[in-house]
Protein backbone atom coordinates (compact mmCIF):
# COMPACT_ATOMS: atom_id res chain seq x y z
CA UNK A 1 0.00 0.00 0.00
CA UNK A 2 1.20 3.52 -0.84
CA UNK A 3 -0.68 5.82 2.04
CA UNK A 4 0.06 8.94 3.36
CA UNK A 5 -1.43 10.27 6.63
CA UNK A 6 -2.41 14.01 7.08
CA UNK A 7 -4.17 15.72 9.40
CA UNK A 8 -7.09 18.24 10.14
CA UNK A 9 -7.16 21.89 12.13
CA UNK A 10 -10.69 19.71 13.84
CA UNK A 11 -8.20 18.02 15.57
CA UNK A 12 -7.32 21.55 17.64
CA UNK A 13 -11.35 21.96 17.99
CA UNK A 14 -11.76 24.25 14.68
CA UNK A 15 -14.93 23.32 13.09
CA UNK A 16 -16.75 26.82 13.43
CA UNK A 17 -15.01 29.30 12.00
CA UNK A 18 -16.42 32.11 14.10
CA UNK A 19 -15.89 30.35 17.33
CA UNK A 20 -14.12 33.15 19.46
CA UNK A 21 -11.99 29.70 21.44
CA UNK A 22 -10.15 28.99 18.22
CA UNK A 23 -6.54 28.52 18.40
CA UNK A 24 -4.54 30.95 15.84
CA UNK A 25 -4.15 29.17 12.34
CA UNK A 26 -0.34 29.49 12.49
CA UNK A 27 -0.19 27.38 15.67
CA UNK A 28 -2.08 24.42 14.23
CA UNK A 29 0.32 24.20 11.07
CA UNK A 30 3.16 24.19 13.80
CA UNK A 31 1.63 21.61 16.18
CA UNK A 32 0.67 19.02 12.83
CA UNK A 33 4.57 19.70 10.96
CA UNK A 34 5.91 19.06 15.05
CA UNK A 35 3.77 16.05 15.39
CA UNK A 36 5.08 14.38 12.35
CA UNK A 37 1.98 15.06 9.89
CA UNK A 38 3.42 16.34 5.99
CA UNK A 39 -0.02 17.58 4.94
CA UNK A 40 -3.24 19.39 6.51
CA UNK A 41 -6.54 19.86 5.54
CA UNK A 42 -7.50 23.99 5.00
CA UNK A 43 -9.91 23.31 7.69
CA UNK A 44 -13.36 25.13 7.26
CA UNK A 45 -14.17 28.09 5.03
CA UNK A 46 -12.90 31.13 6.34
CA UNK A 47 -9.85 29.58 9.30
CA UNK A 48 -7.28 30.06 7.25
CA UNK A 49 -6.91 33.38 5.34
CA UNK A 50 -7.44 33.37 1.60
CA UNK A 51 -4.19 34.98 0.84
CA UNK A 52 -2.21 33.03 -0.87
CA UNK A 53 1.22 34.58 -0.36
CA UNK A 54 0.37 34.31 3.89
CA UNK A 55 -0.64 30.67 4.01
CA UNK A 56 2.07 29.59 1.37
CA UNK A 57 4.87 31.62 4.10
CA UNK A 58 3.27 28.88 6.80
CA UNK A 59 3.27 25.92 5.07
CA UNK A 60 6.74 26.21 3.20
CA UNK A 61 7.99 27.13 6.88
CA UNK A 62 6.41 24.19 8.32
CA UNK A 63 6.39 21.84 5.28
CA UNK A 64 3.30 20.83 4.97
CA UNK A 65 0.88 20.70 1.76
CA UNK A 66 -2.74 20.98 1.23
CA UNK A 67 -4.78 17.97 1.38
CA UNK A 68 -8.62 19.12 1.11
CA UNK A 69 -10.18 22.31 1.51
CA UNK A 70 -13.97 22.15 2.79
CA UNK A 71 -17.38 23.23 1.96
CA UNK A 72 -19.08 22.44 5.42
CA UNK A 73 -22.45 24.40 5.00
CA UNK A 74 -25.91 24.22 4.30
CA UNK A 75 -26.38 22.10 1.19
CA UNK A 76 -30.43 22.27 0.78
CA UNK A 77 -31.51 25.62 1.11
CA UNK A 78 -31.69 27.47 -2.44
CA UNK A 79 -31.30 30.52 -1.02
CA UNK A 80 -27.57 29.35 0.27
CA UNK A 81 -26.36 28.13 -3.55
CA UNK A 82 -24.77 31.56 -4.45
CA UNK A 83 -22.79 31.28 -0.91
CA UNK A 84 -21.79 27.64 -1.63
CA UNK A 85 -20.81 28.58 -5.19
CA UNK A 86 -18.61 32.00 -3.76
CA UNK A 87 -17.09 29.10 -1.42
CA UNK A 88 -15.99 27.03 -4.52
CA UNK A 89 -14.41 29.93 -6.01
CA UNK A 90 -12.32 31.14 -3.06
CA UNK A 91 -11.21 27.75 -1.83
CA UNK A 92 -10.38 26.27 -5.00
CA UNK A 93 -8.38 29.35 -6.33
CA UNK A 94 -6.27 28.77 -3.07
CA UNK A 95 -5.60 25.39 -3.22
CA UNK A 96 -4.88 25.03 -6.73
CA UNK A 97 -2.04 27.95 -6.06
CA UNK A 98 0.05 26.30 -3.37
CA UNK A 99 2.19 23.59 -4.09
CA UNK A 100 0.82 20.09 -4.24
CA UNK A 101 1.11 17.03 -2.40
CA UNK A 102 2.87 14.19 -3.94
CA UNK A 103 0.63 11.78 -5.98
CA UNK A 104 0.47 8.36 -4.73
CA UNK A 105 0.70 5.27 -6.89
CA UNK A 106 -2.52 4.45 -7.68
CA UNK A 107 -4.57 7.17 -6.14
CA UNK A 108 -7.54 8.01 -8.26
CA UNK A 109 -7.10 11.49 -8.71
CA UNK A 110 -4.77 13.81 -7.16
CA UNK A 111 -4.85 16.35 -4.33
CA UNK A 112 -6.12 18.97 -3.02
CA UNK A 113 -9.59 17.57 -2.56
CA UNK A 114 -12.45 19.89 -2.41
CA UNK A 115 -15.11 18.20 0.32
CA UNK A 116 -18.42 18.74 0.49
CA UNK A 117 -20.43 18.57 3.69
CA UNK A 118 -23.78 19.44 4.47
CA UNK A 119 -24.29 20.85 7.70
CA UNK A 120 -27.01 23.78 9.70
CA UNK A 121 -30.33 21.73 10.53
CA UNK A 122 -30.69 22.24 14.11
CA UNK A 123 -33.41 19.48 14.00
CA UNK A 124 -31.06 16.64 12.25
CA UNK A 125 -28.13 18.05 14.94
CA UNK A 126 -29.94 16.85 17.59
CA UNK A 127 -30.75 13.82 15.99
CA UNK A 128 -27.06 12.41 15.41
CA UNK A 129 -26.20 8.98 15.89
CA UNK A 130 -30.29 8.01 15.76
CA UNK A 131 -31.54 6.79 12.47
CA UNK A 132 -34.71 5.96 14.25
CA UNK A 133 -35.61 9.23 15.77
CA UNK A 134 -34.02 11.54 12.92
CA UNK A 135 -36.50 12.92 10.46
CA UNK A 136 -35.07 12.97 6.47
CA UNK A 137 -35.58 15.37 3.75
CA UNK A 138 -38.71 15.79 2.03
CA UNK A 139 -37.95 14.13 -2.07
CA UNK A 140 -38.29 17.48 -3.01
CA UNK A 141 -35.73 18.88 -0.36
CA UNK A 142 -33.64 16.01 -1.21
CA UNK A 143 -33.20 16.63 -4.96
CA UNK A 144 -32.36 20.21 -4.38
CA UNK A 145 -29.31 19.49 -2.36
CA UNK A 146 -28.44 16.36 -4.70
CA UNK A 147 -28.74 19.52 -7.79
CA UNK A 148 -26.72 21.79 -5.55
CA UNK A 149 -23.89 18.91 -5.11
CA UNK A 150 -24.03 18.48 -8.76
CA UNK A 151 -23.50 22.06 -9.38
CA UNK A 152 -20.92 23.15 -6.82
CA UNK A 153 -19.17 19.69 -7.88
CA UNK A 154 -19.02 20.23 -11.56
CA UNK A 155 -17.81 23.90 -11.26
CA UNK A 156 -14.65 22.46 -8.52
CA UNK A 157 -13.75 20.05 -11.04
CA UNK A 158 -14.45 21.30 -14.33
CA UNK A 159 -13.09 25.62 -14.00
CA UNK A 160 -10.39 24.58 -10.80
CA UNK A 161 -9.55 20.29 -12.04
CA UNK A 162 -10.14 19.45 -8.16
CA UNK A 163 -11.84 16.61 -7.26
CA UNK A 164 -15.19 16.50 -5.19
CA UNK A 165 -15.45 13.89 -2.20
CA UNK A 166 -18.62 14.06 -0.63
CA UNK A 167 -18.70 13.47 3.21
CA UNK A 168 -21.36 11.90 5.22
CA UNK A 169 -21.36 13.74 8.32
CA UNK A 170 -23.30 12.86 12.14
CA UNK A 171 -25.67 15.61 12.13
CA UNK A 172 -26.41 16.16 8.45
CA UNK A 173 -28.88 15.33 6.15
CA UNK A 174 -26.44 12.80 4.48
CA UNK A 175 -25.74 10.50 7.40
CA UNK A 176 -27.52 7.33 7.40
CA UNK A 177 -27.47 4.13 5.20
CA UNK A 178 -30.19 5.03 3.41
CA UNK A 179 -28.69 8.76 2.76
CA UNK A 180 -25.67 7.19 1.94
CA UNK A 181 -26.90 4.68 -0.61
CA UNK A 182 -29.36 7.48 -2.08
CA UNK A 183 -26.68 9.96 -2.59
CA UNK A 184 -24.44 7.00 -4.58
CA UNK A 185 -27.48 6.70 -6.57
CA UNK A 186 -28.04 10.24 -7.45
CA UNK A 187 -24.77 11.38 -8.02
CA UNK A 188 -22.38 9.44 -10.35
CA UNK A 189 -18.99 8.68 -9.37
CA UNK A 190 -17.94 10.20 -12.62
CA UNK A 191 -19.08 13.32 -11.12
CA UNK A 192 -17.73 13.19 -7.30
CA UNK A 193 -16.35 10.70 -4.93
CA UNK A 194 -17.23 9.47 -1.35
CA UNK A 195 -14.89 10.87 1.30
CA UNK A 196 -15.85 8.18 3.79
CA UNK A 197 -15.27 8.72 7.88
CA UNK A 198 -14.78 6.09 9.83
CA UNK A 199 -15.40 7.81 13.23
CA UNK A 200 -18.79 9.36 11.79
CA UNK A 201 -19.93 5.61 10.52
CA UNK A 202 -19.66 4.71 13.67
CA UNK A 203 -21.43 7.15 15.59
CA UNK A 204 -24.12 6.89 13.19
CA UNK A 205 -24.72 3.17 13.66
CA UNK A 206 -22.58 2.11 10.77
CA UNK A 207 -19.89 -0.63 10.48
CA UNK A 208 -16.63 1.57 8.91
CA UNK A 209 -15.23 -1.98 8.08
CA UNK A 210 -18.05 -3.38 5.90
CA UNK A 211 -18.91 0.66 4.13
CA UNK A 212 -15.23 0.92 3.51
CA UNK A 213 -15.51 -2.52 1.60
CA UNK A 214 -18.91 -2.05 -0.03
CA UNK A 215 -18.00 1.48 -1.17
CA UNK A 216 -14.57 0.61 -2.49
CA UNK A 217 -15.11 1.50 -5.80
CA UNK A 218 -16.41 5.16 -4.85
CA UNK A 219 -13.96 6.44 -2.20
CA UNK A 220 -11.29 8.43 -3.18
CA UNK A 221 -10.78 10.00 0.29
CA UNK A 222 -10.74 8.36 3.89
CA UNK A 223 -10.80 10.36 7.30
CA UNK A 224 -9.63 8.58 10.40
CA UNK A 225 -11.56 8.91 13.87
CA UNK A 226 -11.74 7.11 16.94
CA UNK A 227 -14.97 6.55 19.30
CA UNK A 228 -14.59 6.91 23.36
CA UNK A 229 -17.39 3.99 24.17
CA UNK A 230 -18.35 4.71 27.29
CA UNK A 231 -18.06 8.47 26.11
CA UNK A 232 -20.17 7.39 23.08
CA UNK A 233 -22.85 5.51 25.15
CA UNK A 234 -23.10 8.07 27.50
CA UNK A 235 -24.18 11.10 25.09
CA UNK A 236 -26.64 8.42 22.82
CA UNK A 237 -28.75 8.91 25.93
CA UNK A 238 -28.70 12.50 25.72
CA UNK A 239 -30.68 15.23 23.96
CA UNK A 240 -27.44 16.57 22.84
CA UNK A 241 -25.76 18.40 19.35
CA UNK A 242 -22.84 16.36 17.50
CA UNK A 243 -20.28 18.96 18.31
CA UNK A 244 -21.39 19.55 22.18
CA UNK A 245 -20.84 15.27 21.92
CA UNK A 246 -17.70 15.91 20.68
CA UNK A 247 -16.75 18.43 23.11
CA UNK A 248 -17.32 16.04 26.24
CA UNK A 249 -14.77 13.56 24.60
CA UNK A 250 -16.41 10.94 22.73
CA UNK A 251 -13.72 11.52 19.98
CA UNK A 252 -10.41 10.14 21.23
CA UNK A 253 -6.89 9.39 19.80
CA UNK A 254 -6.88 6.32 17.42
CA UNK A 255 -5.75 3.04 18.81
CA UNK A 256 -7.59 4.22 22.10
CA UNK A 257 -11.48 3.75 20.87
CA UNK A 258 -13.35 1.04 19.48
CA UNK A 259 -12.35 1.09 16.25
CA UNK A 260 -10.41 -2.00 14.84
CA UNK A 261 -7.65 -0.09 12.70
CA UNK A 262 -5.82 -3.76 12.58
CA UNK A 263 -8.88 -4.91 10.75
CA UNK A 264 -8.83 -1.83 8.52
CA UNK A 265 -5.16 -2.05 7.78
CA UNK A 266 -5.92 -5.34 6.05
CA UNK A 267 -9.11 -3.85 4.29
CA UNK A 268 -7.32 -1.36 2.70
CA UNK A 269 -4.84 -3.61 1.28
CA UNK A 270 -7.49 -6.04 0.11
CA UNK A 271 -9.43 -3.13 -1.48
CA UNK A 272 -6.12 -1.64 -2.80
CA UNK A 273 -6.64 1.94 -1.34
CA UNK A 274 -3.87 3.98 -2.44
CA UNK A 275 -3.84 7.94 -1.61
CA UNK A 276 -4.50 10.02 1.59
CA UNK A 277 -6.23 9.71 4.89
CA UNK A 278 -6.34 12.15 7.36
CA UNK A 279 -6.61 11.94 11.02
CA UNK A 280 -9.02 13.87 13.14
CA UNK A 281 -10.15 14.22 16.30
CA UNK A 282 -12.87 16.82 16.82
CA UNK A 283 -12.74 18.60 20.45
CA UNK A 284 -13.77 21.48 22.17
CA UNK A 285 -10.73 24.26 20.84
CA UNK A 286 -10.81 25.32 24.52
CA UNK A 287 -9.23 22.11 24.71
CA UNK A 288 -6.73 22.61 22.22
CA UNK A 289 -3.87 22.38 24.72
CA UNK A 290 -3.78 18.46 24.62
CA UNK A 291 -4.10 18.83 20.75
CA UNK A 292 -0.44 18.45 19.59
CA UNK A 293 -0.18 15.15 22.21
CA UNK A 294 -3.14 13.65 20.80
CA UNK A 295 -2.49 14.08 17.15
CA UNK A 296 0.78 13.10 18.13
CA UNK A 297 -0.32 9.59 19.84
CA UNK A 298 -2.61 8.78 16.61
CA UNK A 299 0.39 9.03 14.32
CA UNK A 300 2.29 7.08 16.53
CA UNK A 301 -0.44 4.69 16.44
CA UNK A 302 -0.69 4.15 13.21
CA UNK A 303 2.69 4.02 12.40
CA UNK A 304 2.88 1.01 14.80
CA UNK A 305 0.62 -1.42 13.14
CA UNK A 306 1.46 -0.57 9.35
CA UNK A 307 0.44 2.63 7.98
Amino acid sequence: MSIKISGAPCSWGVDDPKNPFLPPWERVLQEAAQAGYKGIELGPYGYLPMDITLVQHELSKNHLTIIAGTIFDDLVSESNLENLLKQVDDICSLITKLPPAPQEKGQNFPTPYLVIIDWGHDERDYKAGHPDKAERLAEEDWNRMMNHIRTISEKAWKQYGVRPVIHPHAGGYIEFEDEINKLMEDIPYELAGLCLDTGHLYYSKMDPVQWLRDCADRIDYIHFKDIDLEMYEEVMNEHIRFFDACAKGVMCPIGQGIIDYDCIHQLLKDINYQGYITVEQERDPRNADTSLQDVSQSLTYLKSVGY
